[in-house]
């Protein structure tokens, strides 16, 4: 009798425990197409980040062009720094 009990008990507690198996393998999978997603994501961004910085150079590239051709030209022209404009309240 006792030993019945006990075999019951270590089956049911070998299926629980099949059944948490179960369970981490399907979280398992589920962080993996997260991470899958996360890594696409990733490398979309990185892709993106290296052709804005590469248009970033060209338009550098043509603004220094153009600021040397004027100068050849004797075009006068005034440089502003729209940067050291953006905190200034216009109001007062």
């Amino acid at each position: 009798m006792i030993k019945r009990k006990l075999c019951r008990e270590y089956l049911e507690e070998i299926e629980r425990l099949e059944r948490s198996i179960v369970e981490l393998e399907e979280q398992i999978n589920e962080l993996k197409m997260q991470l899958r997603l996360k890594v696409d994501e990733a490398n979309s961004l990185a892709i993106e980040n290296t052709s804005l910085k590469h248009k970033l150079d060209l338009m550098k590239k043509r603004e220094k062009y153009l600021l040397e051709l004027l100068k050849k030209f004797g075009v006068p022209f005034v440089l502003v720094d729209e940067e050291e404009f953006e905190d200034v309240d216009v109001s007062e």
